[in-house]
């Protein structure tokens, strides 16, 4: 199990949530969602200009042994997708907390990041 960044914010649904820029964040999944899907073989990500609500689904991973939904963690607007995973999901696997991000959403309300767990909950969370 690798570490669990503690710069980072986590839903119970296995998203990781960055702050990138004042009210913009970078989602993708966390180490242990991608452990637990295995290979990854496909990704469906939200279109650009999309509008979620939290814990609604907005994307789809699937992998050797399942698909999966991924939950929007925080209210907002989806303002970037990475494009890389679409053509290489295995990099969701090798670097899900770097190269493997899957979007980038305008926050509706920068407060909603205080709901979400910290490295420690989530490790609780998971079991660890």
């Amino acid at each position: 199990m690798s570490e669990i960044p503690s710069d980072l914010r986590f839903s119970e649904s296995h998203e990781w949530v960055s702050q990138e820029e004042e009210g913009v964040v970078k989602v993708g999944i966390t180490d242990h969602a991608q452990e637990q899907l295995g290979d990854v073989v496909f990704v469906e990500l939200p279109e650009e200009g999309a509008l979620f609500g939290q814990g609604d689904a907005c994307a789809v991973i699937e992998s050797v042994k399942a698909a999966s939904d991924i939950y929007v963690p925080v209210s907002g607007e989806i303002v970037a997708v990475n494009d890389a995973v679409v053509d290489s999901p295995e990099i969701i696997n090798n670097d899900p907390y770097g190269d493997g991000w899957l979007f980038s959403i305008r926050l509706k309300d920068p407060d909603a990041l205080n709901d979400l767990m910290d490295a420690e909950s989530y490790e609780d969370h998971i079991g660890d």
